[in-house]
């Protein structure tokens, strides 16, 4: 097996040359680099990590902890955490705390005791021994997804929330309804509470009151939003149109409403927070707000890489964009190019219209309407 010392003999530089071009400790002359670039390649040589952790207190890895691994929107912020820390050079540990506090609490000293050099955590709905095992320990940590507004410890990038939500309700407003329901998420997460006051904002644009009826959790997940979905359909005057907080939830209320024989979007109206790769495959195709998932994985790397070059700086959110990709279940036709800035700026990329024309079969919507007659589910 080629060592360092091969290295750089093949080279013909000395071996502190080469420990500077691996671990970028020292800036080096570009022809000099490359010819030790060259020798490892050639001599197939390949680094003691755990030698090199022990001389730079640092073992070039991440620790990423997040709930629900299998949902689509995380698989893909793990894709963007991935491919980010992998350009840059650092491997990724990974830990799902189930969105339970102490579980949470748990997989971050795991990760922290692998000595990663910094963490990417999504906060569950109680993050408090979180923050304080994190703070305590100074560990440097970004956290996404949801966000902490109180905090001004950590770095924090999410997608934004509020006006995506009220874009829906207005659009909804727009197609004649009047009584739209919010099938909501986790009671606690940023996420939740943005999303439910985005809610309240697009009634109020519309000139709608807030009902509270008309918002139900379905903690995040399919079988609670089966559950608010009946729930909702069950009031004496039920919406005519849905807005669902995250994908697991549209699952969910789908469900609910085939199981009462509903159709979407002509019994009901039905738009979700979370677009995701099947969701054009639904018959009818669903109108949804894409987050920019790898793009938010992407940007954590990079602002812990950033905290980790400089400790001192202060704190920072970012907020990234999300898209209305407009489909059909939402009682619209199909609208060419249909994707929009979803904060109602207009069109993104110069395709589809930012709001499709009220359809005459919903004008007629009122305050007292109420579901048909069950008809065939979608």
């Amino acid at each position: 097996m080629a060592t360092m010392a091969d290295v750089a003999r093949s080279a013909g530089v000395s071996v502190a040359t080469v420990s500077h071009v691996l671990n970028g400790t020292r800036p080096v002359l570009p022809h000099t680099r490359q010819a030790v670039l060259d020798a490892v390649d050639a001599l197939g040589y390949t680094p003691n990590t755990l030698a090199r952790s022990l001389v730079t207190s640092r073992t070039r890895s991440i620790g990423l902890a997040v709930s629900a691994i299998s949902n689509p929107y995380f698989t893909e912020i793990l894709q963007g955490v991935e491919a980010a820390a992998l350009e840059a050079g650092y491997s990724l540990l990974i830990a799902d705390p189930h969105d339970d506090p102490a579980h949470e609490r748990k997989a971050v000293q795991l990760l922290h005791e692998r000595r990663v050099d910094g963490m990417i955590v999504a906060p569950s709905a109680q993050p408090h021994d979180l923050v304080a095992y994190l703070g305590r320990h100074e560990v440097p940590t970004v956290f996404l997804d949801r966000v902490l507004p109180e905090q001004g410890l950590f770095d924090q990038v999410c997608a934004e929330n509020e006006s995506p939500t009220a874009r829906l309700v207005t659009h909804l407003a727009g197609l004649g309804h009047r009584r739209i329901g919010l099938v909501a998420g986790l009671p606690g997460l940023s996420t939740t509470d943005e999303r439910i006051t985005g809610y309240r904002q697009g009634l109020a644009a519309a000139g709608l009151d807030h009902d509270e009826d008309l918002v139900v959790s379905g903690n995040s997940e399919s079988t609670g939003a089966e559950r608010a979905t009946a729930a909702l359909l069950s009031l004496p005057v039920p919406p005519t149109a849905l807005v669902t907080a995250n994908n697991a939830m549209t699952i969910g209320a789908l469900r609910a409403l085939r199981r009462d024989g509903l159709t979407v979007p002509d019994d009901i109206a039905l738009c979700c927070f979370d677009d995701f790769a099947w969701a054009d495959l639904f018959s009818p195709r669903l109108t949804a707000v894409a987050q920019p998932s790898r793009e938010i994985g992407a940007r954590a790397v990079r602002a812990l890489l950033d905290r980790l070059a400089d400790p001192g700086r202060p704190a920072r959110t970012v907020r990234l964009p999300c898209t209305l990709v407009h489909r059909t279940s939402c009682g619209c036709p199909e609208v060419l190019g249909g994707a929009a800035d979803a904060s109602g700026a207009g069109p993104a990329g110069g395709g589809g219209r930012t709001e499709p024309p009220t359809l005459s079969a919903h004008s007629a919507l009122s305050e007292q309407s109420a579901l048909p007659e069950k008809g065939t589910a979608s």
